[in-house]
């Protein structure tokens, strides 16, 4: 059974982020339409020194863009809003802890989606509550 076990490329993490992000509570995914989700093994550089991460292995993920409290009806048009999963940083954190893969990846998605709507951590913590 090992001999063929591996890591999720970044294909099978972004169709796995997918899947959950079709699950979330219909309410949340309908503020989510036109929110692109993006995975990468780690962050820019540029991205990393902006947060000030001390590590590659710091930042599980990001949203980019314009929230939703930000967005007006007379906004140019812009790019749309990304949520970016950085693969090896995930993949390091479930390594180190007792979850599953999808808990930490679904975790990640809510946090990120929370910033797109402007939430709290305790309106994200609910959120996720309701997302099992």
């Amino acid at each position: 059974m090992w001999k063929s076990a591996k890591a999720p490329s970044l294909a099978e993490l972004e169709t796995v982020a997918q899947d959950i992000l079709a699950r979330l509570p219909e309410a949340f995914r309908d503020l989510c339409e036109g929110v692109v989700v993006r995975v990468e093994d780690f962050a820019t550089d540029e991205i990393l020194d902006e947060m000030e991460a001390e590590s590659e292995f710091d930042l599980l993920g990001l949203f980019q863009g314009v929230g939703l409290p930000q967005q007006s009806q007379s906004d140019i048009a812009r790019l749309p809003n990304l949520i970016w999963l950085y693969r090896r940083p995930i993949l390091d954190y479930w390594a180190e802890h007792d979850e599953t893969l999808g808990r930490i990846v679904r975790h990640v998605l809510i946090h990120e989606i929370g910033h797109h709507f402007g939430l709290s951590d305790e309106d994200m913590a609910a959120i996720e509550a309701d997302a099992v």
